[in-house]
């Protein structure tokens, strides 16, 4: 098992990196209007380090939120050449994975669950008083 403690370092930090290098392109040099106001939250790297998952979340304050998502998911690989392109040239790497983008979901989730057990307890304090 040790000698994959040194793959696994690598694969995080390539992760790590790629969520940076993506990030740093969302906040300015993209400027396809079909993508909102967005940030990467996660990079899961395939361990033959040939793919990459992307999870993209988006701003909850957009009206329609659903769509902004699907918007900005095709956006995103619509534009998915040129972040390839982009992130090997400031990573100076030969092998670049393929990128696949996915809407995040899992912060409103975690708000919508959080607003029920709120809820929840709330009930339950009335019925012990």
């Amino acid at each position: 098992m040790p000698e994959h403690r040194g793959r696994k370092h690598h694969q995080d930090r390539v992760a790590e990196t790629l969520r940076e290098e993506i990030g740093a392109m969302l906040e300015g040099e993209l400027v396809d209007p079909r993508i909102a106001f967005c940030y990467v939250s996660e990079v899961v790297l395939n361990p033959g380090g040939k793919s990459a998952r992307v999870y993209v979340a988006v701003d909850a304050a957009v009206p329609d939120i659903a769509k902004a998502e699907a918007d900005t998911v095709a956006g995103l690989e619509a534009a998915k050449g040129f972040i390839r392109f982009q992130v090997k040239e400031r990573m100076g790497v030969r092998h670049v994975p393929e990128l696949a983008f996915f809407a995040d979901r899992s912060g409103r989730f975690q708000a919508r669950i959080d607003e029920l057990m709120d809820r929840s307890r709330k009930r339950q304090k009335v019925r012990v008083e």
